[in-house]
C-alpha cells in the first residue's frame, strides 16, 4: 500500500473520545450477560422450553463471532465512525424488539441484533489507534479492551436487580435507552478516522467465514444437548472443517480478502490469537462459575444459598479491578512490552484458580479468588490488542483485532461447553435435588488454570521486540507497512 500516514488534526473533544468508546464497549458487554439472571424465568415468562431460553445466550455469541471480524473489516475500508454508528444502531433495534415482546422467537432474533454489536469493541480499538497520540494509545487501548470484563462484572447485580423487582422489560428498554445516547455521545464527540484499505469488499469470503464460525460455534454450544458423538454434532464439525479449507484457499488467492492469512499467520499475530482463545477460556470460566456456585443450597455441603443479586455482586469487585488496573497494565506493556505484560496476566489468573480451589468455602474468600482471576483478565486485555498492533499494518487494526475478538470468543464458547459437561456429569443428590458435587467446581479451576498456563506456553514462543516499539505500533506504520489516508469525514 502506498501513501503516508495520516495525521488527524487535535479535535476540540478529542479529551472525550476514550471515555465515550469505553462507555459504548460496557453498554455492548452488559448486554452480553443481560438474560443470565432471567434465563430460569423465561420458559414462564414466554411459553416456551428451557432449550429454546438458551438460545437467548447461544445467539448472541454466533452473531457477535461473526459479525466481529466482519465488521471491523468494513471499518477499516468505508469508516470505523460509521461502522461504530451502525453496531450501536443495530442493538438499540435489538433492544427495542426484546423490550416490545414476549415471543420467545422474536426475543431470540432481538438477542441476535444485540450481539452483532460486540464489533463495537475492536471498532473502538482501532479508532484509539488512529485518532490518538503515541503517549496516550496504550493506555487507552487498555481500558477499552477491558470493557468486555467490566461489562460482565456489572451486568449481572444490575440484571438481577430488574428480575428481582421491576418488570423484566424494563432491562430491555433501558438497554435501548443506553444505545441512543451511546450514539448520540458518538455522534458529537468521536471523529471519523481518515485511514482506510483500499479495495472491493470480499463477499464470498465473509459468506464462508461465516459458514465456517457458524458450523464450529453451533457444535461447540449444543454439543452437550444433541450428544458430542451425535450426526447432527459430527456433522457440523466436519462440515466447518471443509468449508474452512475451501475458504481459506480461496482468501490465499483473492486481491482483497476478508481475513489476510499470509498476516494471520506471522507468528506474532498467530500466537497472540492462540493465547487470546486460552485467556478467553480462562476468563469466562470466572463468570460463569461463580454466580452458580455460591447459589447452590446449603443441603450441598459447599454451596452458600445465596441470591441472584448477592451471586452478581460478587463479580462487582473484579470489574471494579480491571478499571482500576487498566493503566498500570498499559504502564506495563509501555515499559517491559506487552508480551511481558500478557505472560504476567496469564500465571495471575492461575494464581488465582489456584486461590479459588483451595477457598470455597467462604463468600469473602471466593470474591477474592474471583477478583485477583479478574485482575490477571485486565492485564491480559490490555496486552492483547497491543501484540496485535505490532503485528499488523495501520490500515487492517479493525480486522486483526476483530480477529483477536474473535478468538477470545471462541474460547468462552469452548469454556461454556466444557463447564455445562463438567458441572452435569460430576453430580449427586442432595436434599432431594441433583447439584454438582464440589469436586466438580474444583475441577473447572483446574481446568480453567491449565488454559491460563497454555496461554503462558504461547505467550513465551512470540517473537520478542523492544519495549518501546509497543507504543510505536499504536502511533502509525508497522512492519514498513503503511495507512491510507481518507478525507476527513463532517460529524
Amino acid at each position: 500500500m502506498t501513501a503516508a500516514t495520516a495525521t488527524p488534526a487535535p479535535h476540540p473533544r478529542s479529551r472525550f473520545v476514550v471515555p465515550v468508546l469505553a462507555f459504548c464497549g460496557v453498554v455492548v458487554a452488559v448486554m452480553q450477560t443481560l438474560v443470565v439472571p432471567l434465563l430460569p424465568h423465561v420458559p414462564e415468562l414466554t411459553g416456551s422450553t428451557p432449550g429454546a431460553a438458551g438460545w437467548l445466550v447461544t445467539v448472541t455469541l454466533l452473531t457477535g463471532a461473526v459479525f466481529t471480524p466482519v465488521l471491523g473489516r468494513v471499518g477499516d475500508m468505508y469508516g470505523k465512525r460509521r461502522v461504530l454508528l451502525a453496531s450501536l444502531g443495530v442493538l438499540t433495534a435489538g433492544s427495542v424488539l426484546c423490550a416490545a415482546t414476549s415471543d420467545i422467537g422474536v426475543l431470540i432474533a432481538g438477542r441476535a441484533l444485540q450481539g452483532a454489536a460486540l464489533a463495537v469493541i475492536p471498532l473502538g480499538i482501532s479508532i484509539i489507534r488512529d485518532e490518538l497520540p503515541p503517549a496516550r494509545v496504550l493506555p487507552s487501548i487498555a481500558l477499552m479492551s477491558s470493557t468486555l470484563g467490566i461489562g460482565a462484572a456489572v451486568g449481572l447485580p444490575v440484571a438481577a436487580l430488574v428480575v428481582e423487582n421491576f418488570d423484566w422489560h424494563t432491562m430491555f428498554w433501558a438497554s435501548a435507552a443506553l444505545g441512543v445516547l451511546d450514539l448520540l455521545l458518538v455522534l458529537w464527540i468521536v471523529p471519523e478516522s481518515p485511514v482506510r484499505t483500499p479495495g472491493r469488499f470480499d463477499v464470498l469470503g465473509t459468506l464462508g467465514l461465516t459458514a465456517a464460525l457458524v458450523g464450529l460455534l453451533l457444535a461447540i454450544t449444543q454439543g452437550a444437548d444433541w450428544g458430542w458423538t451425535s450426526a447432527r454434532t459430527l456433522g457440523l464439525l466436519a462440515g466447518s472443517l471443509a468449508v474452512a479449507l475451501v475458504w481459506g484457499r480461496y482468501e490465499l488467492r483473492t486481491e482483497s480478502p476478508m481475513v489476510d492469512l499470509r498476516v494471520s499467520a506471522r507468528p506474532a499475530v498467530l500466537l497472540t490469537n492462540i493465547a487470546a482463545l486460552f485467556i478467553g477460556f480462562a476468563f469466562y470460566a470466572n463468570s460463569l462459575v461463580t454466580a452458580q456456585m455460591v447459589q447452590e443450597p446449603k443441603a450441598t455441603g459447599y454451596g452458600l444459598g445465596a441470591s441472584i443479586v448477592v451471586s452478581g455482586l460478587c463479580l462487582l469487585p473484579g470489574g471494579l479491578s480491571m478499571v482500576a488496573l487498566s493503566p498500570v497494565s498499559a504502564k506495563i506493556s509501555a515499559k517491559y512490552g506487552p508480551r511481558t505484560a500478557l505472560g504476567l496476566a496469564a500465571c495471575v489468573m492461575a494464581v488465582g484458580y489456584v486461590v479459588r480451589f483451595f477457598t470455597s468455602h467462604s463468600l469473602w474468600l471466593i470474591i477474592t479468588g474471583a477478583t485477583v482471576v479478574s485482575a490477571g483478565t485486565a492485564i491480559a486485555y490490555s496486552a492483547l490488542p497491543a501484540l496485535v498492533m505490532q503485528g499488523v499494518p495501520v490500515s487492517e487494526t479493525g480486522a486483526a483485532n476483530g480477529i483477536n475478538t474473535l478468538m477470545r470468543s471462541v474460547g468462552q464458547a469452548c469454556c461454556s461447553a466444557v463447564v455445562t459437561a463438567v458441572l452435569a456429569n460430576v453430580t449427586f443428590v442432595a436434599a432431594g435435588r441433583t447439584a454438582p458435587t464440589l469436586h466438580a467446581y474444583l475441577l473447572i479451576f483446574l481446568i480453567a488454570a491449565g488454559a491460563a498456563l497454555a496461554a503462558l506456553v504461547a505467550t513465551a514462543f512470540l517473537p520478542a521486540r523492544r519495549p518501546e516499539r509497543a507504543e510505536a505500533a499504536g502511533a502509525g506504520t508497522v512492519g514498513g507497512s503503511t495507512s491510507v489516508p481518507a478525507a476527513q469525514e463532517g460529524r
